[in-house]
């Protein structure tokens, strides 16, 4: 038997050199899997070493049988209608087209496999040419691999939780110190530190609600930092409304620098609520977010009495606002401020995180 090895048949290619049969047999019996040779009614013609011990048959008990004996009972039906669809318009490829496939030993059992197909041009017309492979430890070995990754979600999952909780009680006690201190500026003090661990808890409360320990939508933090903010200073600073722009699809921000976002916009915000609109007057405060070329803007603006000539950020003695470079910092960002019509901050970082080693 002459075998043509390009796998097409004789009128889609130009004569290829053949291969002897004694030399293609020595090649599929030293293959590392099994190969079985399947002619067109879908009888093996040729196994190799490795299918006997794969499949547990003597080789004399699969030649001339059909290969329907080494699929499961379940699946013969349909075996032969996708080996004529097969044949109908041979190529090399893989079986099974994302389905997972099985195979059935001499004692019956089943075990997962991966089948590669070649088409294979004989003197006795076009035969099939199936490598056949055992990914039973693959199977096992991704199965525990997606165990530790399951347990290491809950995990991850139970610190978020555990952690948001906690800082919760601390936004508790400090709202229990505050109601019992009688000094305004000490109360003013802890109401400012209880918008710091509320800023901090959200983030801890976006993971554990989006099950994504590894980034959060910037946007939908920023949208619901906004009504913590708004509801903390309803009552203080009710002529004054606090919006949010944001882009239409989600902006991602990696783990490490959500924190410090979120912080660095409390900040300011909250110094816009104190200090922007004095004598109860009425004005805007805008949270922006905007994504152009790998790189985040962060925003935030009012349309208040502006900032007083010759501010410094480094001159500052509000413990608020000497923290606003700090997290900058930490965002690898750079801040931009405008005196126009009120105070408008810029803060320009990159979406991603700089590789470690970079500055």
């Amino acid at each position: 038997m002459d075998i043509r090895t390009d796998g097409t048949a004789a009128h889609d290619a130009p004569p290829m050199p053949q291969m002897n049969d004694d030399a293609f047999r020595r090649v599929v019996e030293y293959a590392p899997s099994a190969m079985v040779l399947v002619d067109g009614r879908g009888m093996m013609v040729l196994v190799n070493e490795q299918t006997e011990r794969l499949f547990g048959y003597p080789r004399t008990e699969l030649i001339g049988r059909s290969v329907d004996m080494l699929v499961p009972s379940a699946a013969r039906t349909h075996h032969a209608d996708f080996r004529h669809s097969f044949l109908s318009s041979p190529s090399p490829r893989p079986m099974g087209g994302g389905r997972d496939l099985f195979a059935c030993r001499a004692d019956g059992s089943e075990f997962p496999v991966e089948i590669g197909l070649n088409p294979m041009d004989t003197g006795e017309g076009v035969m099939v040419l199936a490598s056949i492979v055992d990914i039973t430890e693959r199977r096992r070995a991704q199965q525990v691999l997606e165990q530790a990754l399951q347990e290491k979600t809950v995990l991850l999952n139970e610190v978020h939780h555990r952690v948001k909780n906690n800082l919760q009680v601390i936004t508790s006690l400090l709202n229990l110190q505050a109601n019992n201190v009688d000094d305004p500026r000490v109360r003013d003090i802890l109401n400012e530190s209880q918008n710091r661990v509320r800023a901090m808890a959200l983030t801890h409360q976006l993971l554990y609600e989006r099950k994504d320990f590894s980034r959060m939508d910037l946007g939908d933090y920023l949208d619901r930092l906004a009504q913590l903010l708004r509801g903390a200073y309803r009552s203080s600073a009710s002529g004054v409304e606090l919006q949010l722009e944001r882009p239409g699809q989600p902006v991602y921000l990696d783990l490490e620098r959500a924190i410090p976002c979120g912080l660095v916009v409390n900040e300011l915000v909250t110094n816009a609520f104190k200090h922007a609109f004095p004598a109860q007057r009425t004005g805007i405060i805008t949270i922006s977010l905007h994504s152009c070329d790998e790189r985040l803007t962060l925003g935030v603006r009012d349309n208040g009495v502006g900032l007083p000539a010759g501010f410094d950020f480094d001159a500052v003695k509000s413990l608020g606002l000497q923290l606003v470079p700090l997290l900058i910092d930490q965002l690898h960002g750079e801040l931009q401020m405008v005196r126009d019509g009120g105070a408008s901050y810029l803060i320009t970082f990159p979406a991603a995180l700089p590789a470690r080693g970079t500055t």
